[in-house]
């Protein structure tokens, strides 16, 4: 696992001294080794986490005439497949890492590469010869990729706050785009809060030639979803599929952990680690017990065997890192999980260098509970339109009631109530928490698009391919990432490998999700390896007190004191978050997720544009 920083710009002077200040920016990404590749055109930066071939691995990696050169982060889990490949072509190696297969692979088939390419990875490959960079991510968007074009200058890399050394980048607040913020807790879009920063999405490549840069989709996930087959048959190929992709996803010459929580998915990836050899585990909680799973993971990892290491986070830990984890963020992520995620990376990288996670799971497999509301609303949605617009017409008027929300949502079709489930601020309510209100899209606008392309699929389908392609990449994969590599500690997925999408792309609705159970074949498949008590607990995520810890006096002045500052001055109504805040802390309302975001902001534009 590594970083990588680059750019293109053949008017920046001291080349050698910007791309080294530029990848010191991501030391914490690869602090065994770094090396740099310059000409006059091109600079490359690589900051490397030794994992495969610990003598012999360092980037650059070149072919053959030294013509093309390679940075990646990522890993390629068929690589030696690919290499045997490639080897039989003439092509010849000189260590034995999977990066090296990306360059002869791409040297032998071009972008169609990627079409072969089972793991995680963002690369590039400069051609000196043609003067052309290619570039790619892999097909979940698992591993980061931010890129900067302005004026001529082309910035590209694992991280944003890598680009802050170059003396051609600008650093200002993408304005226009705080609406969306405030609306879904992340951009659901390629743009970020940087200005002129933008995200190569998941499963898409690019080109940048003469000062062109194309983008393009090179794999797209589409629903195939076979109806003929029963139940049993998907548990028997989730179960195999699953040993496979766990075993390939444990390739590495350094020892390789697992996460652990009280659930099912993290469970299940520490159980089939654990078949061939001791496994260490890692696992958080709380000194508040009520919010605390460590005793069910802890009783888990006695049961198959663990050896596990555990971490009790505090509320003055938790509001201590808060600054830290949205300096690694590099976008603001007010995601609560992201903390104690945080700690567990950190606990972990005492220990090992790689560890093993569940991500992916839910949105592949039909995990939220969220995903049942179809469901429970497929009766009522038979009545006419204009009867439930009516009722919901007349609810939202009426003081709140028992089935309120159930009226006005159900009222409405998937892509107008599915937006990310809950959002934090509405439409109307966000114009009203903004210093300077500023025209923006209802929130659908983002989401629709994705829905269209599902249009012929089931609800829970339709839900399950929007958080694909927004939740999961925007917020579940970006906090892994950067909450991991924060501590220089590996994150793998194998919830998240081409097999396994494989499969889940054609399990029907009916054996993911129903009325009373969530995961359905999954589950099914996980319980012949693991306890009934862990195999059906429902899911919890990573539960936080932060909601009872922000009406304590010491916290609450904390935030409060942020809102009252200038900084927050500039971007919101002092008056209104203050009263968010008051509220909650008097039980009026909960506005745990309204304070927290716009906290969250404010954390992340002083680590950025008042600390540095």
């Amino acid at each position: 696992m590594c970083g990588f920083v680059g750019f293109v710009d053949a008017q920046t002077e001291n080349k050698s001294n910007v791309i080294k200040a530029m990848a010191d920016q991501i030391v914490h990404r690869g602090p065994d080794q770094d090396d740099y590749y310059i000409d006059d055109t091109m600079a490359l930066g690589f900051r490397r986490l030794s994992i495969i071939d610990l003598d012999g691995g360092s980037q650059p990696i070149y072919n053959e005439d030294k013509s093309k050169v390679l940075v990646f982060n990522g890993e390629i889990y068929n690589y030696q497949e690919l290499r045997n490949d490639l080897l039989e072509k003439g092509h010849c190696f000189t260590t034995k890492t999977d990066s090296e297969v990306l360059l002869h692979g791409y040297e032998e088939y071009g972008k169609e590469l990627l079409q072969k390419l089972r793991g995680m990875y963002a690369f590039v490959i400069w051609d000196r010869n043609e003067n052309k960079l290619f570039g790619a991510r892999d097909i979940f968007g698992i591993k980061p990729f931010y890129y900067y074009k302005k004026n001529g200058t082309f910035l590209f890399g694992s991280e944003i706050k890598g680009f802050l050394p170059h003396p051609h980048f600008e650093k200002a607040v993408n304005m226009k785009r705080l609406p969306e913020y405030l609306s879904f807790e992340y951009l659901p879009c390629e743009e970020t809060m940087f200005k002129d920063v933008y995200k190569l999405l998941g499963g898409h490549c690019f080109t940048y030639e003469n000062g062109l840069l194309n983008i393009e989709q090179y794999y797209q996930i589409e629903y195939k979803i076979d109806e003929s087959k029963p139940l049993e048959y998907w548990i028997d190929t989730i179960e195999k599929t699953f040993q496979d992709s766990t075993l390939t996803h444990k390739i590495s010459d350094v020892e390789v952990g697992s996460f652990l929580s009280s659930g099912i998915d993290s469970s299940y990836v520490a159980c089939e680690m654990s078949k061939n050899n001791k496994v260490k585990a890692f696992s958080v909680g709380y000194e508040e017990e009520k919010y605390s799973e460590l005793s069910y993971a802890e009783e888990f990892a006695k049961t198959i065997d663990l050896d596990i290491y555990t971490k009790k986070v505090s509320a003055d830990e938790f509001f201590g890192i808060a600054p830290t984890v949205q300096y690694h963020m590099d976008e603001p992520l007010p995601n609560p999980s992201a903390l104690p995620l945080y700690f567990v990376a950190n606990t972990a990288a005492k220990q090992v260098k790689v560890v093993l996670s569940g991500e992916g799971a839910d949105e592949l497999y039909g995990g939220y509970n969220y995903y049942v509301e179809p469901l429970e609303y497929a009766s009522y949605q038979k009545l006419p339109q204009w009867i439930r617009s009516c009722a919901a017409a007349v609810a939202g008027r009426l003081p709140n009631f028992h089935g309120k929300r159930f009226l006005t949502r159900a009222s409405q079709p998937i892509e107008k109530r599915f937006i990310r489930n809950n959002y934090v601020f509405d439409q109307k309510e966000r114009q009203k928490v903004l210093a300077h209100p500023v025209d923006a899209p209802d929130p659908s606008v983002f989401t629709k698009p994705y829905f269209d392309k599902a249009e012929s699929l089931d609800d829970v389908t339709k839900m399950q391919y929007v958080d694909i392609h927004t939740w999961m990449l925007y917020d579940i994969l970006l906090k892994a990432d950067k909450m991991s590599m924060a501590n220089s500690l590996e994150l793998r997925v194998p919830f998240l490998d081409k097999k396994m999408l494989d499969v889940a792309l054609q399990i029907p609705a009916k054996y993911r999700v129903s009325r009373e159970v969530t995961k359905i074949a999954l589950r099914k498949a996980a319980i012949r390896q693991l306890p009934p008590k862990t195999a059906n607990k429902k899911k919890l995520g990573f539960p936080v007190p932060l909601n009872d810890w922000l009406k304590q006096d010491k916290y609450y002045c904390q935030v409060k004191e942020m809102f009252e500052s200038s900084e927050a001055k500039m971007f919101f109504n002092q008056d209104y978050i203050l009263k968010l805040l008051e509220d909650h802390k008097e039980g009026k309302r909960g506005n745990m997720k309204k304070v927290w975001s716009v906290y969250c902001f404010l954390l992340w534009y002083h680590e950025f544009f008042v600390k540095r």
